[in-house]
């Protein structure tokens, strides 16, 4: 039997209209529109894409947004100038940098340059350092939205072994903090893990955000496992994939992310629940 499909694209049309609901509300009772203003440098097209995306999210949802773009050569110190000028107007909520930035720019020193109330992105050290307290006060987007997932797919988290392949700071950190918190008992694993195979076999939830096409396949999944896959890579014919091999994952999964339609829609739709969260706050 087929795994069941965890549909992150109709999840994200059910959360994308209650967060426009709730942003028509703020603006009629406190006359305040959410603001989300995204920085891309260069001319990346997969960046390029995503803060088309990005715009246009929040002009479905009836969020204001703002966009500055520099070139690929720009110094450093003009974004930095933006993201202060950014960090001191009222009316903007949110602030996001598009990564990967050029090779000019320290990025550590970027995304610490926002103020912390306006990190939508959940990736200034001060709200690192908060999720690992367990009181967040922006979860990054796309493990906001696997958590998201997990719960609409009414998937048991209290005991279960969780394993999450991958360790970076957007997704394979949170998410591990984020499983914690539900009481998971989670397993981080990473290039240099020995035995992924053993690791994987024992995951009751399988998260795979590791970046290479297709890693993960069905004899690496325990039988009836939940499998969430963040990756998206393309193949050679153009092709979007994720991290999972789909095909054969789904004969053994419970349950499955699909790569398109799964993760992706969710980060976006998260990144507006944490700039309509920033526009509430700034109302107190």
């Amino acid at each position: 039997m087929s795994a069941h499909i965890i549909d992150g694209k109709a999840l994200a049309q059910t959360v994308r209209a209650e967060l426009a609901d709730k942003a028509a509300a703020l603006k009629a009772t406190q006359g305040i529109a959410p603001c989300l203003a995204v920085i891309l440098v260069g001319e990346d097209p997969a960046s390029a894409v995503y803060v088309k995306n990005k715009v246009m999210a929040c002009e479905q949802a009836g969020f204001r947004s703002l966009k500055a773009t520099y070139p690929a050569n720009v110094e450093p110190a003009v974004v930095l100038g933006k993201i202060a000028e950014l960090n001191a107007d009222p009316s903007v909520h949110g602030i996001l940098v598009q990564l990967p930035l050029p090779q000019q720019f320290d990025s550590d020193a970027v995304l610490e340059a926002i103020d912390p109330a306006k990190d939508v992105d959940g990736f200034h050290a001060e709200n690192v350092g908060a999720l690992m307290q367990g009181k967040p006060r922006f979860i990054p987007c796309t493990p906001h939205g696997v958590m998201k997932m997990l719960e609409s797919a009414k998937v048991p988290l209290k005991g279960a072994e969780a394993v999450i392949v991958g360790r970076s700071n957007i997704v394979g950190k949170p998410m591990a903090m984020l499983l914690l918190a539900q009481s998971c008992t989670v397993t981080v694993c990473h290039s240099r893990t020995r035995d992924l195979a053993f690791h994987t076999r024992r995951a009751d939830i399988l998260v795979a955000a590791v970046g290479q096409a297709k890693m993960i396949t069905g004899d690496l999944i325990k039988r009836g496992a939940t499998v969430i896959d963040v990756g998206i890579n393309r193949t050679a014919d153009g092709k979007l994939c994720g991290d999972v091999d789909f095909e054969s994952a789904q004969e053994i999964a419970g349950a499955i992310t699909p790569v398109p339609g799964g993760v992706g829609p969710m980060t976006i739709a998260m990144l507006l629940a944490n700039t309509l969260e920033a526009a509430q706050r700034s109302a107190r």
